[in-house]
């Protein structure tokens, strides 16, 4: 068949077209501008542009909730003066949800939102703006129009008139000064942008640039800062042997106060003491922190359960698989620390030690499974109250406890030939590479059994679904290592309670399940106004050193304004204190099992 001249231009034309690069950003239907024209206000402006492909309405909604962050955190609370036209002219809208907004188009092809958002809480999962600096979480700032969540989109910053500079993983528009690009609303989400005059440092691992912006006045030494950065981020992508990214941002706020970090895959936000760089205990805390939220770059971010995406902004998005993806991210945290040499051996024995002394000495740990504490972060793990201690866990130092077992447990059944991280490896091949979807229950146990060679009914039963006490020294005795209970036998007369001291008076602010006060019927919020007929003004605790058990005691107490006596006997307690510590003459098995554990293979 012969073509004529322009038949074979067009055709070109629309090959270079179907498939240039630029395709999907040329195309963009939602288009974001956000603004700050008077940041101690503590407002940013958003505009929004977007196609409307034919409707008579679209609804436009604001995320209730973050990713990587387990609560409904009602984003739209803080949204003011929402406005929608078309052509320049007023079009009529109306709330009909807490979060949505209906904008009754008729049709146009493209329609405007605008609105405020007060941005004046600075964590790592809302927006902050004030006379320094701005920060963005997407979630708590940018709105969707519901049926184009997977549009490609622009966004366009234009910094308070004194900043000049923007940092954010989403990639820039050519020629357009502080314009990004995102593929889909997840991205817009998943992309935070600090916005000010902060410093940006650069480092590369593994050929990949990464950048670090600094926000806030610190006691960091920058050069050996970012030496230790990719001594950690390197030591973390070796755990699966490749690295998913060709960009990274790491941005930092340098506070009085605080600590955390939230992950998103192709940056992070932490906070961090900013005099905590001095010292060998924060500077370590900090390393821990980065190889965390480095982690999550493979585990959630890529590697997740089924329950975590697509995602549903509008409501909770169940799992009961949190124990994998924060707690075993807490233990490679740890043992990244320790791998890329900031613990030695024993100071990291030592804090899986306390870590487990602090897990097991909390009653909530023989209440509920790592699989609840996951399904349940939604209404307890973010929303604790005084009894959280007595009836719940934490899904990431439970989960962190079973990926230290599991992977002794395998290392184990395999004489030290395959970890922990062999399982990790398989799973992100598996269901990140080759399938592209989420993982379920049955399948990370499937894919753990596989790489052990056992079947470990018995340990997800007990240790993932129930609230069995683990048999600690037999597995630390896998590696070569004594686990003992420094306390073992030894029972304490404790009162069981915990105290706020306020204006002179002792307060209750908990009460330990089983324990003398749970016992003898104190209450918190009570008041304690005497012990055995001495006025109290300091720690009740300490005025109760050297009880024995059985030992009755009377307190007088004020609740709600009745004087109370309360008489009950102190209970015989056992505060556990563990401790771990290596065998005099292990086997070489055993001594295998630790180099391996310890330092990686």
């Amino acid at each position: 068949m012969q073509h004529s001249f322009r038949q074979v231009y067009l055709l070109l034309f629309f090959l270079i077209f179907l498939f240039s690069p630029v395709k999907l950003w040329a195309l963009a239907k939602v288009n974001y501008t956000l603004s700050m024209p008077e940041p101690q206000t503590h407002y940013f402006e958003v505009e929004m542009v977007f196609d409307n492909p034919g409707k008579e309405y679209l609804d436009v909604k604001m995320p209730v909730w973050t990713p990587g962050s387990y609560l409904v955190r009602e984003y739209a609370k803080n949204v003011e003066g929402f406005t929608a036209t078309a052509n320049n002219q007023p079009i009529r809208f109306e709330k009909i949800t807490k979060n949505t907004w209906r904008v009754y188009a008729a049709k146009a092809p493209q329609v405007k939102v605008t609105y405020k958002v007060y941005a004046f809480e600075l964590t790592v999962r809302t927006s902050f703006l004030n006379a320094e600096h701005g920060y963005v979480n997407g979630a708590s700032m940018f709105m969707y129009p519901d049926g184009l969540q997977n549009e490609a989109s622009e966004i366009k910053v234009v910094p308070y008139k004194t900043w000049k500079v923007v940092s954010t993983a989403l990639p820039a528009v050519a020629n357009q000064p502080f314009t990004f690009r995102a593929a889909n609303y997840d991205e817009v989400v998943d992309s935070p942008i600090e916005i000010g005059n902060h410093e940006v440092w650069q480092f590369e691992v593994n050929g990949v640039p990464h950048q670090v912006a600094m926000f806030g006045e610190s006691n960091v030494n920058k050069e050996k800062f970012l030496a230790d950065l990719k001594k950690v981020t390197s030591t973390a992508a070796q755990v699966i042997g490749e690295m998913p990214i060709d960009r990274y941002l790491f941005i930092i706020h340098n506070l009085p106060i605080g600590g955390g970090g939230l992950e998103h895959k192709f940056s992070t936000t932490l906070h961090v003491k900013k005099w905590s760089y001095g010292s060998p205990a924060g500077y370590n805390s900090i390393m821990g922190l980065v190889a965390h939220e480095y982690f999550h770059l493979w585990n959630v971010k890529r590697l997740r359960p089924a329950g975590l995406g697509p995602f549903n902004y509008d409501a909770e998005t169940y799992t009961n698989l949190l124990w994998v993806s924060e707690g075993f991210t807490s233990y490679y945290g740890s043992i990244i620390v320790r791998r890329s040499g900031f613990l030695t051996n024993e100071q990291y024995l030592k804090a899986q030690a306390d870590d487990i002394t602090a897990l097991e000495n909390a009653p909530g740990v023989r209440v509920q499974s790592a699989a609840e504490a996951s399904f349940d972060a939604w209404i307890k793990y973010y929303r604790p109250n005084e009894n959280s201690n007595n009836a719940g866990t934490s899904y990431y130092s439970k989960g962190s406890v079973i990926g230290l077992l599991l992977n002794l447990e395998i290392m184990y059944r395999t004489k030290g030939q395959k970890s922990l991280d062999d399982v990790m490896r398989q799973m992100y091949q598996q269901y990140y590479k080759k399938l592209d979807r989420g993982f379920t229950e049955a399948e990370f146990k499937q894919a753990a059994e596989s790489i052990a060679g056992v079947k470990l009914d018995a340990f997800f039963n007990d240790y993932v679904y129930g609230t069995k006490t683990p048999d600690y020294a037999t597995y630390f005795n896998y590696a070569g290592l004594n686990f003992v209970n420094q306390n073992a036998g030894k029972q304490e007369a404790v009162l069981g309670a915990k105290f706020s001291l306020t204006s002179g008076r002792q307060i209750v602010t908990s009460v330990t399940r089983d324990g003398s006060a749970w016992k003898g019927g104190l209450n918190v919020n009570d008041e304690i106004l005497a012990l055995n007929g001495y006025r109290i003004t300091d720690d009740v605790n300490q005025s109760l050193a050297g009880a024995r058990p059985g030992q009755q005691i009377n307190l007088l107490v004020n609740r709600d304004g009745q004087i109370l006596n309360l008489e009950f006997p102190l209970v015989p307690t056992e505060i556990r204190s563990y401790k771990i510590t290596p065998l005099e003459k292990p086997t070489k098995e055993q001594a295998k099992i630790l180099a391996n554990w310890l330092n990686g293979k």
